[in-house]
């Protein structure tokens, strides 16, 4: 089996059958999203005729919840799923930051404290930036600055207290997770492994354990038990002398000489541990700096080929390409086809810069 066309397929980059954003996302489980732009094109690509618009209004109605869960980074998730997901990963965050929050002077009694404070600053419907809230804190006697800060808000989060606001301009704001997001999905622990577990390895096959392992941010004795939970949906599969588990429910896909232009932070390359079957090795710095940030990639047959970058200008997106490989031929149909895709998403003219 061609493990790269599986999971192009699996992760609806190859085959969009999803109807609504919310419907995206909750398929895949969660999709990192740092980088707040490039995460509403990874939501986007995996729909036929999406914009950007249409990932913004998800996310300003609570169909969709932008915040820090599973690994210690921000994530959308299913507004429908934000608060089974977060009891079950919360914690896991939380035991994260401890250490540097006790060298901040931070404490479960200081946290308490600051939670109220946000809540009354926030209720009514309200959508303020951090430093809007932190000015409220300061009000009431609790220092703030930027590394506190991040720490109060991060808290609140994992709290299932705050979510994303409306934002301000290029600002984002913070709204009361229970004003803006009705209430979802309720599981026990159990019920909650085995639907992430199912959600992850259904969407992301195929994949390992240490993968769902690094993925969720859950200890390896969850995030086994979770595997074993869904062991009856999964087949074992042999790559490039690898074991890895696939879902019983795919449908493989011929990549046709595809090329796709993924955004920074991609699920196709970030929610693996292991990344040496869509690029060679030595090129993993190339897409990956050393201190994780993972750049925009353009995806050929499958494979990391090159690293991309958009200007936005007054009525048009200017693409760069970077091919790691610049003698190696590539369809230049097709490298256009994907860049229009992203300028149809933000409704914008394209232009492709020549680099190769």
């Amino acid at each position: 089996m061609n493990l790269p066309a599986i999971r192009l397929s699996q992760q609806k980059i190859k085959r969009q059958d999803l109807s609504t954003p919310q419907e995206v996302v909750a398929y895949m489980g969660a999709m990192q999203a740092q980088d707040l732009e490039m995460s509403k094109w990874a939501v986007g690509l995996r729909l036929s005729n999406s914009t950007k618009t249409l990932i913004e209004n998800a996310l300003n109605d609570g169909s969709l919840v932008r915040t820090h869960i599973l690994r210690p980074t921000w994530h959308i998730v299913s507004g429908q799923d934000v608060r089974w997901m977060m009891a079950l990963t919360g914690k896991n965050i939380k035991t994260l930051a401890a250490t540097y929050e006790r060298k901040l002077g931070m404490d479960a009694a200081l946290f308490t404290k600051a939670n109220d404070l946000i809540v009354k600053a926030l209720e009514g419907g309200k959508s303020l930036t951090r430093q809007e809230v932190m000015k409220e804190l300061e009000k009431r006697g609790i220092k703030t600055d930027s590394s506190r800060a991040v720490h109060f808000m991060m808290n609140a989060e994992t709290d299932a207290i705050v979510c994303n606001g409306t934002p301000k301009g290029k600002e984002i704001t913070y709204a009361l997770l229970d004003e803006k997001v009705p209430k979802g999905l309720i599981l026990n622990k159990e019920e909650s492994l085995f639907t992430l577990a199912q959600r992850y390895f259904r969407s992301h096959s195929p994949t390992t354990l240490q993968d769902f392992h690094w993925w969720s941010g859950l200890s390896m004795t969850d995030a086994r038990a979770g595997l074993q939970n869904i062991q009856s949906d999964l087949e074992q599969m042999e790559y490039e002398g690898k074991s890895y588990f696939i879902h019983k429910e795919i449908e493989v896909l011929n990549l046709d000489d595809s090329i796709f232009m993924l955004p920074a932070f991609d699920e196709y390359c970030v929610s693996y541990k292991d990344r040496s079957t869509i690029f060679d090795k030595h090129l993993q710095g190339q897409a990956i700096t050393s201190n994780g940030i993972f750049k925009p990639i353009i995806v050929v047959n499958g494979k990391v080929e090159g690293i991309w970058k958009r200007t936005i200008q007054k009525n048009k997106v200017l693409i760069e390409p970077t091919f790691f490989d610049a003698s190696k031929k590539f369809d230049v149909e097709k490298l256009q086809s994907a860049a229009q895709g992203f300028g149809d998403f933000l409704e914008l003219e394209v232009e492709v810069k020549k680099t190769w």
